[in-house]
């Protein structure tokens, strides 16, 4: 099962057809094309809506919308998940795991615990295998201090900058916020992605595209108080997320998914900038949860790409190397077709 970024985000919207569904949004969203490297050649899978008023998905409880959060978010996923298996209860004893990106770093290892949780109970057992995670959030400090270094190490900030930011953040303490120094040098961090996309950095922007609409209400959206921010998403393409607001939008399509009758039509977008505005919880680090999902046998994958500015393998490095696990196989390249495509290490548990 995948979640997607946000918090806000639609995993149909980007998981299913911008990334590894079966079929992808073709230009303008004139159609669906084949999608080659497709997850579901390996494994089922599913795509989830959450939480609430993500994508088509909507609550007939109106104060569900007011205590949106990582909490609300697990307990609501883990809701769909036992009522699925219900339907379909040939999946119950099939290896399960839960995939996620960006921000679901934290709701995905969050929904693993409540599921082992309340897995205790034989009569709502799920087989939950472990949890893979890219690019993920995963420590507010960590991932701050690799957002920094990266911004740097990739000429995206002056040395002035990292100086300030060095010398006067501290990412360990909520006061930090409070400093002026840090929040105006933080805010000038912010100010050079403005015309890049920090999500791809190589990537050329969408020409044209209105900063304000679906999933790109703005290029990068930062809360120093939540320490969040939405990722927008494209691969090679970054007018990607057009192309799946025009497709989601069309009458047909709407229609086709009993989304609405075709004629008065819901207005889909990728991402629901309310949501993440009214978040109203978030863990500082869900690394405590790793350590009890590893404790508990699950298999964890990590894995980050090099051009996220966002979450950036920096994070990803400074998270993992704080859980101080022995490693079992050290660094080294994985070819592809006798090219290397990237390097990786195994940890174990202790």
């Amino acid at each position: 099962m995948l979640h997607v970024s946000g918090p806000g985000c639609s995993s149909i919207g980007y998981g299913a057809t911008q990334e590894i569904g079966p079929f992808i949004v073709d230009t303008n969203g004139h159609g669906l094309k084949y999608n080659p490297y497709s997850w579901n050649k390996e494994a089922n899978m599913l795509f989830l809506e959450s939480p609430v008023g993500v994508g088509f998905s909507y609550s007939n409880t109106t104060n569900d919308y007011h205590i949106i959060g990582d909490e609300f978010t697990a307990n609501d996923s883990y809701a769909f998940l036992h009522k699925w298996f219900l339907m379909f209860p040939s999946y119950r004893k099939r290896a399960f795991y839960i995939a996620g990106e960006s921000y679901a770093g934290k709701y995905v290892p969050e929904l693993a615990e409540l599921t082992i949780d309340k897995n205790n109970d034989p009569s709502l057992h799920i087989d939950l295998k472990g949890i893979l995670l890219g690019n993920p959030e995963t420590s507010d400090a960590e991932d701050w201090r690799g957002l920094v270094d990266y911004a740097w190490s990739h000429a995206v900030i002056s040395d002035e900058t990292l100086k300030i930011i060095r010398g006067s953040c501290n990412f360990d303490s909520n006061d930090t916020w409070s400093n002026d120094n840090c929040t105006e040098a933080v805010d000038e961090l912010i100010k050079q992605y403005k015309e890049i996309d920090i999500f791809s950095l190589y990537t050329s922007v969408c020409i044209g595209d209105s900063a304000s609409s679906d999933g790109r209400f703005t290029q990068i959206m930062y809360r120093p108080s939540s320490k969040k921010m939405p990722r927008i998403m494209g691969g090679y393409d970054p007018c990607r997320d057009k192309y799946a607001k025009a497709f989601y939008n069309r009458p047909d399509v709407q229609k086709a998914l009993h989304a609405s009758d075709g004629h008065v039509l819901k207005n889909w977008s990728t991402c629901n900038k309310k949501i993440f505005e009214e978040w109203s919880d978030s863990k500082k680090s869900v690394l405590p949860i790793y350590r009890k999902l590893i404790a508990r046998g699950l298999k964890i994958w990590v894995y980050s790409g090099d051009t996220d500015g966002g979450v950036s393998v920096l994070s990803t490095r400074y998270s993992l190397s704080s859980l101080g696990l022995p490693i079992t196989r050290t660094w080294r390249p994985w070819y592809h077709q006798k090219q290397v495509f990237t390097q990786f290490k195994n940890m174990q548990k202790t």
